[in-house]
């Protein structure tokens, strides 16, 4: 017993100590002044006297954020009077002459580069400065990591691993990841319109947890669920069941709603031939054709056949969204559903189930002339881009 009360007293003042240092570096960090107070300038009043760089003139040169790149007294004198000692009013507050302060950067960037090589001015980075008064009044007078993104996110010009900009990537954590109910609920920073997790993250962190394998049933046990990467830390060995899921546990029932509404987030991380296949299939048939089908598709009137009839609704439907139709029928004609009816193998008009809207591609020079892969050549099988004027699918427009 005595043991037990000396482990909580330890674990007590372990914790209060962390506190202390944690309070004693945070005090650290936040002790230098603030500069509110000290200069009288205008930013939204001098950006049509003159450009920033007039009197951020160390900016231009300025390779790392070592900088001083504050203003100088002989900036200032190209249009202001710094000599005299009764004007000094005009630009400092009374009875404090202090210099600005400057504060170290934990982060790595060049401002010549950014400047000169790539042509970027300066409101592209530090958007509304010069709408305030003074830059300690802006909304966020350092760019945040968003506006960095828009180049550095690996797709258009720069790197958005995090040692191209940050110092140390030692808990470089964001404040709302440090909270202790994060992995239980980030689901709502990551639903957010705004969210951003993709600047770090991609769809293999989600992976890590979320896995996408099979559907979870009445009848599974505990040996069909586990969580990846994480092995068991139970002391006694206990095997518990650990279910890593997206979806609440009810979803199979209302993810129809969103199957059709977001089928392209569905795709990122199930594949439509397999994981639906798995429920909506009927024997030995490919699910697009049997199994579990939408209501639509019941219809007597989903398929009309023969020219003239219009198709039916899937017509309509296809017309209206055929991204919907693609999440069960392959966009590459791969899945003969389409191609079932819609093919032109003799190349007469007329005598195929219409599909193009009158006057589709006139005028247009399309990539059929120049390429065998055109998509034109999975229905109009009559001709290749070597065929003559007068064959098939050419004589559409070339022939007499």
């Amino acid at each position: 017993m005595q043991k037990i009360k000396f482990l909580y007293l330890f674990i007590f003042l372990g914790i209060t100590a962390l506190l202390l240092i944690g309070a004693i570096s945070s005090e650290k960090k936040d002790n230098l002044p603030s500069n509110e107070g000290k200069i009288k300038f205008s930013h939204s009043l001098h950006k049509d006297l003159v450009d920033c760089q007039t009197c951020h003139s160390a900016v231009m040169e300025s390779i790392n954020l070592k900088s001083r790149l504050f203003p100088t007294h002989d900036n200032c004198s190209d249009c202001h009077e710094v000599d005299n000692d009764e004007e000094c009013s005009t630009c400092h507050y009374d009875d404090n002459f202090e210099a600005l302060t400057k504060r170290e950067s934990g982060l790595l960037f060049n401002h010549k580069f950014h400047l000169t090589d790539q042509k970027i001015d300066c409101e592209s980075c530090h958007k509304g400065i010069s709408d305030v008064d003074y830059s300690w009044q802006a909304v966020q007078p350092n760019p945040p990591m968003e506006q960095c993104y828009s180049c550095h996110n690996n797709k258009t010009v720069a790197s958005n691993a995090c040692e191209s900009c940050h110092i140390s990537t030692v808990n470089l954590i964001p404040q709302n990841h440090k909270v202790i109910s994060f992995t239980k609920t980030h689901k709502f920073a990551a639903s957010e319109f705004k969210a951003n997790c993709i600047m770090c993250h991609d769809n293999q962190s989600c992976d890590e947890c979320h896995v996408a394998t099979i559907g979870i049933t009445e009848v599974n046990l505990k040996d069909d669920f586990y969580q990846p990467y994480y092995p068991s830390n139970f002391v006694d060995g206990a095997k518990v069941q650990a279910i890593s899921r997206v979806h609440e546990l009810n979803y199979r029932f209302i993810h129809g709603i969103d199957a059709k509404g977001k089928t392209s987030d569905c795709q990122t991380c199930h594949q439509v031939e397999t994981f639906c296949a798995e429920c909506h299939q009927s024997e030995n048939q490919d699910f697009a054709f049997g199994g579990i089908l939408p209501a639509t598709h019941l219809k007597p009137t989903f398929k009309t056949f023969g020219v003239g009839t219009g198709g039916g609704d899937h017509a309509t439907l296809a017309k209206r969204d055929i991204e919907r139709c693609m999440s069960c029928h392959d966009v590459n004609g791969a899945d003969p559903t389409c191609i079932t009816c819609h093919f032109d193998a003799d190349g007469i008009k007329g005598t195929n189930p219409k599909t193009h809207p009158v006057g589709f591609m006139k005028g247009e020079k399309g990539d059929w002339h120049t390429d065998f892969g055109s998509i034109c050549y999975n229905c109009h099988t009559s001709a290749s881009p070597n065929s003559p004027p007068t064959a098939g699918f050419c004589n559409y427009c070339h022939g007499i």
